[in-house]
């Protein structure tokens, strides 16, 4: 009976690299290994939402994006993402405040009058002593009541960049309140000239109100805050933003959570986890308060607090961050400990507990929601690494303590601060910017560039060089290569199989097909290197520029299935980073743009066939007049030029001519065809200038010579064309023989004048030639 001869296991001759995170809990990189099998628990800490998105926001959310996409769409885990939203905060709960208060006073407010003006007055004082005073010297601090006067003083100063940097040193925020300060110092002294004046309008009362905002809240808030208790007020601050926020999320291509939690919504929760903490022996109560035991926690065998940063244990100024600006530390045991559960103060939103009306702490709410969602461990936990200490520490101990389990986290992954122009961004240094107003200035995929060429868990340095510099040029380098395979994967479509019986492939496609194997082994390897994105890009670069040299080098005999190869696997790995739309690998370049939510028109199937047969035509008058010579062959040409260089560039398609007289098709954005032919049209109205300034200037310099040759050589050294009295006689030729005294010429003067006077006759007889060239 015949069998089949043996079989051998292939050895693999080169093994795939191990994927390899940074982890914060271990400050290093480690192998990555997933709990169970290819599913991820995956919490990534969502935002505090009380005020418009910004670019800390970008940074973070955006990152922590292309992260979850290499996991799931490179790496194939199937990846439960879980998101919070932090609905409850003391920014909330003040800010919620204060709003309201303010719209309170503005719609109370019906007349301006001395009553309002004091009171703006006495809040701006104090927002003088209170937050301006911070970055004051001790030397410029006004006394108490002499404010008002001092100010003109402290406004000269504020001038004076250096004044200002010791003041800045002193309280990062110094210029932001000085500038809220000087906004209603201006509208306070405006408001006093207009009542002087008997002006008492309730439009100039609310434009009063309305540039003293920032001042007026924190009195508003010291003299009523206690007495603003609707919790709704704070909700439908937070709604709002929250809303905003996810506009924001959207227009950068970040992709929703697969599970959103929101902390108002897990309070019942809340209040049962840490009762579990107490119960526990972790957590104890003061006065209506849960805190949470630092001490007790480390001491057990199990546990170790601030695993991510035991050297901040001490750092009270992180600690007191922590708390929130409505917390007091007086009632903690220990400096580490912190609230699990707050017993509410006059003017906070309250909710049921043991311990009496109270809302949670900060921290609690990811350690609960998470918890609820993924049980006592998590593969992946992510945030900004200014969370680390003591949110992300506090998060897993009180985690840690209700489980009773000793690692709640495998892997912490933490992106790195934001600088602007090499500075954190901060209001009070005018480098904050918003969601909305860096999108007005550059594209979603332009950002996410701009954070992929720098690694995720490093300081990003966003700069306008960066974006105009090499976010720019990776993009147009990109552009113009899928705007290139584009078109001759098209033109070789368009022209059939080819018939000249050789296969085309040979040894440049071997090696362009090797290139592009050693690239998608480089770009796993950047990937598997703690996600290694500006290595990976180059990896990318580095392909296109050697598929460029390529198309140039083999001209006709270009392989277009090879190109099309690399086009598409390069466009496929840009939209895995979130780069562009469309999922399909069929794509070639970014993919489909996305027109209100819904994919856009191909423009490639719609447009091509036609603009194939109008290139066609093209083709034929152009080489018709080509053939044909003069005559109606230059006007032929321009016609086709026109269609080349008018007709079709507001359409977005590029006729670039070739040696074998065929042009070749491209399709691409309609601004950058613009640009390029205003450019270029631009440079040649610029040569063409200099060069008719340059006819110009020869015909001024001509005319100027003829100008002076109009004397004949006879009349060159006779008035008028000398003073009176320059010479006293001349011989036949006209040549002066003695000065105006009588006196003999020397020999010098006389061989000058005899050298003048022929220069004159030549001139003089050039342009009597002019003349007579003019009268026929």
């Amino acid at each position: 009976m015949a069998t089949q001869p043996p079989w051998a296991t292939p050895t693999n001759q080169a093994p795939e690299p191990v994927l390899k995170v940074y982890n914060t809990l271990t400050r290093t990189k480690n192998e990555f290994v997933p709990r169970e099998g290819r599913h991820i628990k995956w919490y990534n800490c969502g935002p505090t939402v009380y005020d418009a998105s910004h670019m800390g926001h970008a940074r973070n959310y955006v990152t922590q994006d292309v992260l979850r996409r290499i996991m799931s769409d490179y790496f194939g885990y199937d990846v439960h993402f879980v998101m919070n939203i932090t609905d409850i905060d003391d920014k909330i709960i003040l800010r919620a405040r204060q709003n309201h208060l303010v719209k309170k006073y503005r719609g109370e407010t019906r007349a301006l009058s001395p009553d309002l003006v004091n009171e703006v007055r006495a809040a701006w004082e104090s927002y003088v002593r209170s937050k301006v005073g911070k970055g004051l010297a001790e030397s410029d601090r006004p006394a108490p009541g002499t404010e008002w006067d001092a100010w003109a003083a402290l406004a000269q100063k504020f001038q004076d960049k250096s004044w200002k940097a010791e003041g800045l040193k002193r309280d990062e925020k110094f210029e932001m309140h000085f500038s809220a300060a000087a906004r209603t110092h201006t509208a306070l002294a405006t408001a006093q000239e207009l009542l002087a004046s008997g002006s008492h309008d309730e439009d100039l009362a609310h434009r009063l109100v309305d540039e003293a905002t920032d001042v007026l809240s924190l009195s508003l808030d010291a003299k009523y805050g206690a007495g603003v208790t609707d919790p709704s007020i704070s909700r439908a601050l937070a709604a709002y933003w929250e809303g905003k926020f996810f506009e924001d999320m959207a227009r950068l291509r970040v992709r929703e959570p697969d599970t959103l939690t929101r902390v108002t919504e897990y309070v019942p929760e809340i209040v049962d986890f840490v009762a579990r903490i107490v119960q526990n022996g972790y957590a104890y109560e003061h006065e209506g308060s849960i805190y949470f035991d630092t001490r007790a926690f480390d001491k057990a065998d199990l546990h170790d607090y601030a695993k991510l940063e035991p050297w901040s244990k001490g750092n009270r100024e992180l600690l007191e961050e922590g708390e929130g600006a409505l917390s007091s530390g007086s009632s903690r045991r220990a400096a580490s400990d912190f609230a699990l559960w707050k017993a509410s103060k006059p003017g906070e939103p309250s909710w049921p507990s043991p311990w009496g009306a109270g809302r949670p702490g900060w921290h609690i709410e990811c350690s609960v929601m998470a918890s609820a969602v993924f049980g006592d461990n998590m593969d992946i936990h992510s945030g900004g690494i200014d969370l680390a200490f003591p949110h992300h520490d506090n998060e897993m101990a009180q985690s840690e303590a209700y489980h009773e389990c000793g690692a709640w986290v495998n892997y912490f992954l933490h992106t790195g601060h934001l600088h602007i122009e090499g500075l954190k961004m901060s209001k009070s240094l005018k480098n904050f910017i918003t969601i909305d107003e860096i999108l007005s200035r550059y594209s979603a995929r332009q950002l996410r560039l701009a954070f992929l060429t720098q690694s995720w868990n490093a300081k990003v340095d966003f700069s306008e060089s960066l974006m105009t510099g090499e976010v720019k040029n990776i993009e147009s380098t990109l552009n113009n290569f899928f705007a290139n395979a584009k078109a001759l994967i098209n033109q070789a479509r368009a022209d059939g199989p080819r018939l000249d019986a050789k296969h085309g492939y040979e040894g440049a496609e071997l090696a362009l097909t090797e290139v592009l194997h050693e690239a998608q082994r480089s770009f796993r390897a950047a990937l598997c290197d703690s996600f290694n994105t500006p290595a990976a890009l180059d990896t990318l670069r580095e392909l296109v520029s050697r598929t460029n040299v390529y198309i140039n080098a083999r001209g006709k005999d270009l392989n277009v299935g090879v190109v099309e190869r690399v086009a598409r696997w390069v466009g496929s790995m840009l939209r895995m980073f979130g780069l562009g739309e469309g999922e399909s690998s069929l794509e070639v370049g970014w993919g489909q743009e996305q027109i209100d939510g819904h994919a856009a028109v191909n423009r490639d199937e719609l447009l091509m066939p036609y603009l194939r047969a109008l290139s066609s035509f093209r083709d034929g008058v152009r080489s018709l007049a080509v053939s044909k010579g003069d005559g109606a062959a230059k006007e032929i040409l321009a016609l086709s030029d026109k269609l080349r260089d008018v007709d079709l560039v507001p359409l977005g398609v590029a006729l670039d001519d070739q040696e074998d007289g065929k042009a070749l098709v491209k399709l691409v954005p309609p601004a950058e065809l613009v640009r390029a032919r205003d450019e270029k049209r631009a440079q040649a109205e610029a040569k063409a200038a200099k060069k008719a300034a340059a006819v110009e200037a020869e015909r001024q310099k001509r005319q100027q010579k003829l100008e002076k040759g109009r004397v004949p050589p006879e009349e060159l050294f006779r008035p008028p064309n000398v003073p009176e009295d320059t010479y006293g006689s001349w011989d036949g030729a006209g040549i002066p023989l003695t000065d105006g005294t009588g006196k003999e010429l020397s020999k010098n003067q006389g061989k000058k004048a005899q050298k003048e006077w022929a220069a004159q006759k030549k001139l003089h007889d050039e342009y009597l030639a002019w003349k007579k060239e003019q009268a026929s």
